[in-house]
C-alpha cells in the first residue's frame, strides 16, 4: 500500500541538510493548500523515519527516489560552533554510502519541525551505530 507521501517524495520534495546542533533538514513541500499543517509536519517526519530506515536496510532506490539531485549530507555538527565538518557526502557520495549498508541503527531524537507557508524544516539528531561497531553503548551521535 503506498505511503500517503510518495507522491509529493517523488516529484515535489527537495532534501538539502543544514546540520546545526544534530541532523536539520528542511524538506521543501508543495501542499497546494490541501493539508493541515499538523498534517504535514507527521507526514515529513514520517518521512524522514522512512529515509533513516532504507538507510539502515541499504535502499539505494528509495533514497534516490527521495533526494534532490542538489542533495548534500553534512556530518557532525562541529561546524556549528566555527569548527569543520566532519564530512560533507554529496548526493552520489550519500548514496554510494547507502549502498554499502554499513548502519546497524539510524535513530531519529529529539526531532522537532516548524512549518512555514510550503517549507517544513526539521531539527534534532540522529544517533547511529554502525554494523562494525564494538559491542557496548558507544554510538556515533551527528
Amino acid at each position: 500500500m503506498p505511503r500517503p507521501y510518495e507522491g509529493i517524495m517523488r516529484n515535489q520534495i527537495s532534501i538539502r541538510p543544514l546540520m546545526c546542533s544534530g541532523l536539520v533538514l528542511a524538506l521543501t513541500v508543495t501542499l497546494g493548500g490541501q493539508q493541515q499543517v499538523p498534517g504535514v509536519a507527521a507526514e515529513v517526519l514520517a518521512f524522514e523515519r522512512d529515509i533513516e530506515a532504507a538507510v539502515v536496510r541499504g535502499d539505494v532506490a528509495f533514497v534516490d527516489a527521495g533526494t534532490a539531485p542538489t542533495f548534500t549530507f553534512t556530518h557532525g555538527d562541529g561546524w556549528t560552533t566555527g569548527g569543520a565538518p566532519l564530512r560533507v557526502d554529496t548526493r552520489a557520495d550519500w548514496i554510494a554510502t547507502v549502498a554499502k549498508a554499513p548502519y546497524a541503527s539510524r535513530v531519529l531524537d529529539s526531532v522537532k519541525t516548524e512549518v512555514h507557508g510550503d517549507i517544513v524544516i526539521t531539527y534534532g539528531r540522529y544517533v547511529g551505530r554502525f554494523k562494525d561497531a564494538a559491542p557496548g553503548p558507544a554510538y556515533e551521535k551527528h
